[in-house]
């Protein structure tokens, strides 16, 4: 059974159910397994999603549940009542070596889906089984809040609370949010950048009385259940596509690095592939791996509003192993980081990281020409995010040998006023969104302060009225 311990070295290792249950660590590092699983490749062949699922995430769940419970969650949750395609992240060909990979087949039209249905499942479950309440606190850029809130919103055992930058998610991405009804469903508008949610939400969990008097959980990235979750739609589109035989590359818009962490897990499971890592502007990544240094210069609005993000908070997982699991060196390394906004590696291990990972940039007028390109070439309709990915795509292709694929993180329709810019269309929301604008909102602006919206919180959260 695997255990996890915390990037910054404090407590016991935990088993699954302790770590999805409290996201971060109580000394404020990431939750990461002590070893990796092996997969059985040839035998994943040809199998269908929710079946690759159950095999690739069974060894991170073991012991938690029962495998017939855990396979159940699976299939409930990859099902057509959820996801619109059959094969759940379908690949696409696009033109000669180059694929798209599909994350939009869910709910809300984005990747965070795949993830955010099973986390909501995993926690009934295993909340139902403990006779537990417990108060969820989010930070979005854009997809993760409307996803968790999907994901969430059914069960009666939790408490769900979305921060995003006020003014700064799209049209759609705000209504999908707000437009949800559940007693349980909480959508706060922060004066502030993302940046500033996610700040909230740490300084909310590494207040250790307001922590335990709110149950307090995470659905952001830093959930390890998450980034299990993603590791899988890897594994079955490499499959596909030849692996092991062949060696994919495989081309991640980022801005949290979760997405593209989730591939190199897959890679420590026995995956052959190639990882590149595509940022907009904000671009704190790609310096990283040009230079050594993490450097933080400021965050600007653009329009990949999910990538307008300075402190990627899954980066620490991948620095844990690049500092050979250090857990001292990695605390050491991010307190520098928090005070003065700055860190760097030795030429040794920047040399390593290269070798895991590349990476490239793409400005705003790039993005809008690589929508316009593929329209013209393909007839295919990328959202903004995708299209930052694509541009390095084509940058890196020519350098590789396989299939190269591109991830498709949003639906064109969340962003359309970028992909009417660029090729004069407007894309059409799914079906099962088309009212979206005519629907009631419901949320709440609060200001930058961590008092206030703890107050909240405090005041909606049904954790205190059970405790009473």
């Amino acid at each position: 059974m695997i255990k996890y311990i915390s990037t910054r070295g404090g407590g016991e290792p935990r088993d699954f159910e302790q770590v999805l249950l409290s996201g971060l660590a109580p000394d404020g590092g990431l939750y990461v397994p002590e070893s990796w699983p092996k997969l059985d490749l040839g035998g994943l062949k040809g199998k269908p999603y929710a079946d690759v699922a159950v095999e690739v995430m069974w060894p991170f769940v073991e012991g938690s549940l029962t495998r017939d419970e855990f396979a159940q969650i699976v299939r409930e949750t990859y099902g057509p009542e959820f996801f619109r395609h059959r094969d759940v992240v379908p690949l696409h060909p696009l033109k000669d070596n180059h694929y798209i990979l599909e994350q939009f087949h869910g709910p809300t039209i984005a990747f965070k889906d795949v993830a955010l249905q099973l986390l909501g499942r995993l926690f009934d479950a295993v909340l139902k089984k403990r006779g537990e309440h417990i108060t969820i606190v989010g930070a979005t850029s854009g997809d993760t809040g409307s996803a968790a809130i999907e994901g969430c919103r059914v069960s009666d055992q939790l408490d769900i609370f979305i921060l995003h930058p006020r003014g700064r998610v799209s049209d759609v991405q705000r209504k999908q949010m707000t437009t949800v009804e559940g007693e349980n469903v909480h959508n706060i508008a922060l004066d502030g950048s993302f940046d500033d949610c996610q700040n909230m939400v740490k300084a909310m969990f590494n207040d250790a009385e307001f922590r335990a008097e709110m149950n307090l959980a995470a659905v952001n990235s830093i959930n390890w259940a998450r980034v299990m979750a993603q590791i899988v739609y890897y594994v079955t589109s490499a499959l596909e596509l030849g692996a092991p035989e062949i060696t994919v590359t495989y081309v991640v818009p980022t801005g949290n690095y979760g997405n593209v962490f989730a591939a190199y897990c897959a890679r420590k499971m026995g995956l052959p592939i190639r990882l590149v890592v595509a940022t907009n502007e904000n671009d704190i990544l790609t310096r990283f791996f040009e230079s050594g240094q993490m450097k933080a210069s400021g965050c600007v609005a653009t329009i990949t509003p999910s990538m307008d993000i300075e402190i990627s908070s899954n980066f620490e997982r991948y620095l844990f192993d690049l500092l050979d699991r250090d857990a001292g060196a990695l605390a050491a390394m991010m307190r520098r980081f928090k005070d003065t906004g700055h860190f760097e590696v030795s030429p040794e291990q920047l040399a390593r990281a290269r070798k895991d990972f590349t990476a490239g940039r793409t400005d705003q007028s790039e993005t809008l020409a690589t929508i316009r390109r593929v329209y013209e070439d393909t007839g295919y309709i990328l959202d903004p995010h995708t299209a930052v990915a694509m541009k390095v795509a084509l940058d890196v292709a020519p350098e590789v040998d396989g299939p190269v694929v591109t991830l498709a993180t949003a639906h064109p329709a969340k962003f359309p006023d970028a992909v009417e810019r660029a090729v004069g269309v407007r894309p059409a929301l799914p079906e099962h969104l088309a009212d979206l604008f005519d629907r009631k909102e419901r949320l709440n602006e609060l200001p930058n302060d961590i008092t206030v919206v703890q107050d909240f919180v405090r005041a909606r959260s049904h954790v205190k009225k059970q405790a009473a």
